[in-house]
C-alpha cells in the first residue's frame, strides 16, 4: 500500500472538513473545502483509497502546495 500526500492547489483557509480519518474515498471525492477569494474550492482526492489522516482543521490557513491529507492507496 502507497502513501499518497495530497496537497492544496490554492493558498486559502480550510472552509470545510467533509471527509474524516478512515474513511474509504474514491479518486475524485472531496476531502475539504478551501475557502479562496470568496470562492469554494474542493480538494479531491487523487487516487480511491483510505483517508489515514487530515493535516489541516477548520479556519486553518493553507498555503499552494501544502499538504493537508494523507491517503492510502
Amino acid at each position: 500500500m502507497a502513501r499518497v500526500e495530497v496537497e492544496s492547489e490554492v493558498a486559502g483557509s480550510v472552509w470545510k472538513l467533509v471527509a474524516k480519518p478512515g474513511a474509504t474515498l474514491a479518486a475524485g471525492d472531496p476531502i475539504l473545502i478551501l475557502e479562496s477569494m470568496k470562492m469554494e474550492i474542493p480538494v479531491e482526492t487523487p487516487v480511491a483509497g483510505r483517508l489515514l489522516e487530515l493535516c489541516v482543521t477548520e479556519e486553518d490557513p493553507v498555503e499552494e502546495g501544502q499538504v493537508v491529507a494523507i491517503l492510502e492507496s
